[in-house]
């Protein structure tokens, strides 16, 4: 088992408070949060497809999507067969805040999809594509970074997390396509990136699958109309 704050107690001399704080934040153990990450990665099908496809044929195809996973998300706080069925098959992927009774959160899948549908439906694609991909590869080195690593806090999660999440983000960057190219391109998205960090490290009731592809695609777009006014964003459709 490893030593980490985060996914076990050390035994031997107390923890320090900021790695008590942190390992509380872990509510699955790590090989779990793998897996949960893994599945994670297919939503990344979400800006990879939209690219290539009209807005139109986008919607049509993940609203109905969103709706089912949204039912069986609602059911199951009012729905006992379907309760059972579902902690039974994915009770070991969900965080403790997903099955609060209390607070009826949805899970990060359904949040995922339904961040999917306001993004579509608000920016243009680049914008989407460049932000939505940030937000499940960024996310997914957050969390394993954060919870292999993690030993200094930033705001409610660790700064090693926070680290991890901006690295990715700008590997993202430079990767994802452009509208032009252009070398204030790639700072506008690093810029988006930098708060996707601190927002995703921020404890707040909105969803970060929803917060963080938001907040970067709102920044990304007043920054492109500010530094690149003439640059059309809806070239790509």
């Amino acid at each position: 088992m490893s030593n980490t704050p985060l996914d076990a107690v050390q035994t031997r001399a107390p923890a320090p408070p900021e790695s008590e704080f942190l390992h509380a934040q872990a509510t699955i153990d790590y090989k779990h949060e793998i897996v949960r990450k893994s599945i994670h990665l297919c939503s990344l099908s979400i800006p990879g497809v939209y690219y290539f496809i009209s807005k139109e044929l986008a919607l049509s195809i993940i609203i109905p999507i969103t709706a089912a996973f949204l039912i069986v998300d609602l059911a199951r706080y009012y729905h006992r067969p379907t309760r059972e069925w579902f902690y039974r098959t994915f009770g070991w992927l969900l965080r403790k805040h997903e099955s609060d009774e209390v607070q009826k959160r949805l899970t990060g899948a359904t949040n995922i999809l339904i961040s999917g549908i306001l993004c579509i439906l608000i920016f243009p694609k680049i914008i989407i594509v460049n932000a939505f991909a940030v937000l499940i590869l960024s996310d997914i080195t957050a969390a394993l970074v954060g919870r292999r690593f993690g030993r200094r806090r930033f705001l409610r999660k660790s700064l090693e997390g926070a680290i991890g999440f901006f690295v990715a983000g700008v590997l993202v960057i430079l990767l994802a396509p452009k509208v032009e190219g252009l070398p204030t391109e790639y700072v506008v998205g690093i810029v988006g990136v930098a708060l996707g960090a601190v927002v995703e490290s921020v404890s707040v009731k909105l969803d970060d699958n929803i917060s963080v592809p938001l907040s970067i695609g709102f920044l990304m777009w007043l920054l492109y109309s500010l530094f690149l006014p003439g640059i059309d964003l809806y070239k790509i459709v």
